[in-house]
């Protein structure tokens, strides 16, 4: 199992975790990780945290539904981020 103390930082991790869940779902997919991280974060920041990974799922259920290339995820991830560029940041917490 790999873990963050091996010296190669979350970004490494992530990608061998998406690695290793790709072999065990039996996806063979050429994957963008730091292009769906980003997603994950920008949409965290411009609706809530929780709708970084429902973002993500949601990206991926319809690539899934147009056949599952990397064409239909990168046309899915550009409709989001179009979608997410209408959205005006929700409004900042103030602090004590």
């Amino acid at each position: 199992m790999a873990d963050e103390e091996g010296g190669r930082g979350p970004i490494g991790v992530s990608a061998d975790w998406v690695a290793e869940l790709q072999r065990e779902l039996g996806v063979d997919l050429l994957l963008d990780v730091m292009d769906l991280l980003e997603l994950a974060r920008v949409a965290a920041h411009q609706v809530a945290r929780p709708a970084a990974p429902l973002t993500t799922f949601l990206v991926g259920y319809a690539a899934g539904a147009k056949g599952g290339s990397v064409t239909a995820i990168q046309e899915a991830t550009d409709a989001t981020r179009r979608l997410l560029a209408q959205r005006d940041p929700p409004p900042r917490e103030r602090e004590p």
